[in-house]
This record gives structure tokens, C-alpha cells and sequence, in this order.
């Protein structure tokens, strides 16, 4: 497995910002699809936004025209963009990757970062 190192999550207000990072290590071959996910207390994993090594994105229902995904394919980093934040929103944040090293694929996740949106 590749680490994933998470950072940025926090306590805001609702109608605020925060702004989650995701580093994987530099020595990987190639990372295609990147995503972030979230668990809140007594629910599944849903997906929140994914983008793939050719800047397609994709948006649950739920963030669409409030969160934003982007990467940084040289860095092997990721970033997403929250705005307009709502209590519902608060979670455990998850980075995902998956891609080959060059020697095997791997599909990796972070171990989360913890957003907290306060009414």
C-alpha cells in the first residue's frame, strides 16, 4: 500500500471554508483516480468528489456548486476545496488513491481528518 498523509480538517462554522490537502508518496509509477470520501458517526462511506489523472471530476449530489477537487500530478497531491459548509457536511474525511508503483497496483487510503461544522 502506498501512504497517504491527510491534512486540514478542523472545526468551522456553517457557512464557512476549509480547504483538505492529501500527499502520497513521491516514488509512485502513476496514481490515476484520486478521491475523497467521508464517514460520519453510524453511516456508510459515501464518496464526496474524484478526479482522475486526466482532471475529470466528479461531484456527489450533495457538494455540487459548493466543493471543488483538484491535483497536482507531479506532486502526487490532491486538494479539496469546501465552501458554504453545512452541519451535515461534518465527518470523517478519507483520501483515496489507486495506480501502480511500477511493480504493483494499489488501491490506498488515508487514515482521515475530521471536519466539524457547527450551527
Amino acid at each position: 500500500q502506498v501512504p497517504l498523509v491527510e491534512s486540514g480538517g478542523g472545526l468551522v462554522q456553517a457557512g464557512g471554508s476549509l480547504r483538505l490537502s492529501c500527499a502520497a508518496s513521491n516514488n509512485i509509477f502513476s496514481i490515476n483516480t484520486m478521491g475523497w470520501y467521508r464517514q460520519a458517526p453510524g453511516k456508510q462511506r459515501e464518496l464526496v468528489a474524484t478526479i482522475t489523472s486526466g482532471g475529470t471530476t466528479h461531484y456527489a449530489d450533495s457538494v455540487k456548486g459548493r466543493f471543488s477537487i483538484s491535483r497536482d500530478n507531479a506532486k502526487n497531491t490532491m486538494t479539496l476545496q469546501m465552501n458554504k459548509l453545512k452541519p451535515e457536511d461534518t465527518a470523517v474525511y478519507l483520501c483515496n488513491a489507486e495506480g501502480s508503483t511500477g511493480y504493483t497496483l494499489f488501491n490506498s487510503w488515508g487514515q482521515g481528518t475530521q471536519v466539524t461544522v457547527s450551527s
